[in-house]
């Protein structure tokens, strides 16, 4: 390479390493945790979609059920498990009313799984305010009144937030962190409420409470029945009708561990990537932002300022890791976890290019999200 052109490459190098570092530095010093007191007469129904959940639900339960600062419910919906699931929140049910088990009905043409579930665990709740959070979610005590309490403090319809990704294997720091790079260092207001575009939308489906009006009005989860990310789908169309919505700092709410290694955390983020970046007008451009930003500056080097870069990339994946609570020995990883992200979109694309169906947890769905 000439020096004409090392220099052009190493400018681009650090400008695209300061993209993620400022807008990181802005949002980071935006986002805030949920902080209120719900109304006398609210009533939180935590709902939890649960398929082949046995070794998960447990112990989410347990922290479901020691919620406190609000009166709960908990339902789960048994998805058609072929493990233990349903024997597991049925032997719970009877010793605590507050929890019920419920059967998922046959999955009707048009549905995604998840989906379905929640769309039927909403129609079942008793409570104002709706709380969808995963199987592998484990809820602090007050979380449901703090996210319920932040709601009517601030007029929000919706409330999410990432939970503390707990990771125990090298795929999951691998992969798991992208959640929180992308969400903080390339989304303006990182989901903050106003940023009221549905554009700027942002939600994690691990965590979400929704006024129960609000929900109703969009239509539910009726209204995107063939979506797998059915967070970001919800959000944004609570948006699309004026709604608020907000995304706060969910490590203090809730920790999860999403996967057990690296081969069930590429089916997951595969499963969801059809629906975000991997389109065929957007992920080139993701890629020269990702790729620009945080694996261009190692082939410059040793230049001084592809240093500077490297710094700047790491110092942010470092704010961002500190904040989100997650495990720091995934900090050096950053490089090779912006690639292995970058490889599961143009996966994704790829297939969806090819007519190849997504598959979770033993179904199918078509490229264009239907079932």
């Amino acid at each position: 390479m000439q020096h004409g052109e090392q220099a052009m490459m190493d400018v681009l190098a650090l400008a695209l390493a300061g993209v993620p570092a400022s807008m990181a530095a802005v949002n980071l010093c935006l986002s805030r945790q949920a902080a209120g007191v719900p109304a006398a007469d609210t009533h939180v129904s935590i709902l939890i979609p649960a398929r082949d959940e046995a070794v998960n639900i447990g112990a989410c339960l347990d922290a479901a059920l020691a919620s406190t600062g609000v009166a709960v419910e908990v339902l789960v919906m048994d998805d058609g498990s072929r493990d233990a699931t349903a024997g597991i929140v049925a032997a719970r049910a009877a010793r605590d009313p507050r929890l019920r088990l419920l059967h998922a009905p046959p999955l009707p043409p048009g549905w995604t799984g998840k989906v379905h579930a929640c769309a039927r665990l909403a129609e079942a709740a008793r409570g104002t305010h709706l709380l969808f959070i995963d199987a592998d979610v484990r809820l602090a005590p007050e979380a449901a009144a703090r996210m319920a309490g932040h709601a009517r403090a601030h007029d929000i319809a919706l409330v999410t937030g990432v939970p503390r990704q707990r990771m125990g294997t090298l795929g999951e720091g691998l992969t798991v962190p992208a959640i929180n790079l992308l969400m903080m260092g390339y989304l303006p207001g990182a989901g903050r409420a106003f940023t009221a575009h549905p554009v700027m939308a942002a939600a994690c489906g691990q965590l979400i409470l929704v006024e129960r009006g609000a929900y109703e009005a969009v239509g539910g989860h009726a209204a995107f029945r063939h979506r797998l990310h059915d967070g970001l789908a919800l959000s944004r169309n609570l948006r699309a009708a004026g709604h608020r919505t907000e995304v706060v700092d969910g490590a203090p709410l809730a920790e999860c561990r999403m996967y057990s290694g690296f081969q069930e955390a590429w089916n997951g983020f595969l499963k969801n990537a059809r629906e975000g970046m991997a389109t065929p007008i957007g992920l080139p451009i993701w890629t020269l932002l990702l790729a620009g930003g945080h694996i261009l500056p190692w082939l410059l080097l040793p230049s001084p300022l592809a240093g500077a870069a490297l710094i700047l990339t790491y110092l942010t994946r470092a704010a961002i890791t500190w904040r989100g609570r997650e495990p720091s020995w995934t900090i050096p990883l950053h490089p090779a976890a912006v690639a292995v992200a970058l490889a599961i979109q143009w996966t994704a694309l790829a297939r969806s290019v090819l007519g190849r169906p997504a598959g979770w947890k033993g179904r199918a769905y078509r490229a264009e999200g239907g079932a």
